[in-house]
C-alpha cells in the first residue's frame, strides 16, 4: 500500500511539473517580482489544487469531463484569463526592446494579487482536474481504508505546494536572478507569447475538455 502512495506522488508531481500555465506564470513571477511575490503565487496554486483535488479524488470528475456547458465556460474564461496575462506582459517588455530604456517589469503586484494570479490560473485550467481525475481512477478501484481517499487528496496538494515552494526557492539562487535582470524583456516577450499560445491552443483544441 505504502508503494502505491508512492507510485501516485511521483506521477502526480511529472504533471504538476510538465510545462504549463502554472510554470510560466510562477517562474515569471518569482524570478520579476522575488520570493515573497512567488511564494504568494504558490499559495495561490495550491488552493486551486485543494479544488482540483477535491473534484477529482471523491468522484465528482465526472461532472468536469462531461459538463457539457459547464467545461465550455470554463475553457474560454480560462483561455481569457491566460490572454490577459500574456498582454500585460508584451507590451512594456517589446517597448524596452525596440526603445532600449531601462525596463521595470510588466505586470506589477505582490502579496493579495499575487495570490489571486495564482489561484485563478490554476483554478481556471480545465485539463488540471481531467488528468488528475485520469491519474486518480487507477488508486480508487478495488477496496481501499477510509483514509485512503483523503491521503490521496493531501498527497496532490502538500506535495504540489511543496514542489512550487522549492521552485520558487531555487529561482532565486544569484544565475537566475542575474540573467533575468539582464534579459528581462527577452524573458517577458517569451513569456507573454508562451501564456497567449496556451490561450489559443485551449480554444482550438477542444479535446482537452
Amino acid at each position: 500500500m505504502l508503494g502505491d502512495l508512492l507510485v501516485f506522488a511521483g506521477v502526480i508531481a511529472l504533471g504538476q511539473f510538465s510545462p504549463g500555465p502554472d510554470m510560466l506564470l510562477l517562474t515569471r513571477t518569482a524570478l520579476a517580482q522575488g520570493r515573497s511575490a512567488g511564494w504568494w503565487t504558490t499559495a495561490g496554486i495550491a488552493t486551486g489544487l485543494c479544488v482540483h483535488a477535491t473534484v477529482a479524488v471523491f468522484g465528482m470528475a465526472y461532472l468536469m469531463t462531461h459538463g457539457g456547458w459547464l467545461t465550455e465556460v470554463l475553457r474560454w474564461a480560462a483561455a481569457l484569463y491566460l490572454a490577459y496575462l500574456g498582454c500585460r506582459l508584451l507590451p512594456a517588455a517589446l517597448l524596452v526592446i525596440h526603445r532600449g530604456r531601462e525596463y521595470e517589469g510588466g505586470g506589477s503586484g505582490k502579496g493579495q494579487s499575487a495570490y489571486v494570479r495564482g489561484l485563478l490560473c490554476n483554478l481556471l485550467n480545465p485539463k488540471v482536474v481531467i488528468i488528475f481525475a485520469a491519474v486518480v481512477t487507477d488508486f480508487v478501484t478495488g477496496e481501499r481504508p477510509a483514509w485512503w481517499s483523503p491521503v490521496l487528496w493531501a498527497i496532490i496538494v502538500g506535495q504540489g505546494f511543496l514542489l512550487w515552494w522549492l521552485y520558487v526557492w531555487l529561482l532565486q539562487f544569484p544565475p537566475f536572478r542575474k540573467g533575468y535582470q539582464r534579459l528581462g524583456p527577452w524573458f517577458d516577450s517569451a513569456f507573454g507569447v508562451g501564456l497567449l499560445a496556451l490561450a489559443v491552443f485551449l480554444v482550438i483544441n477542444r479535446s482537452l475538455v
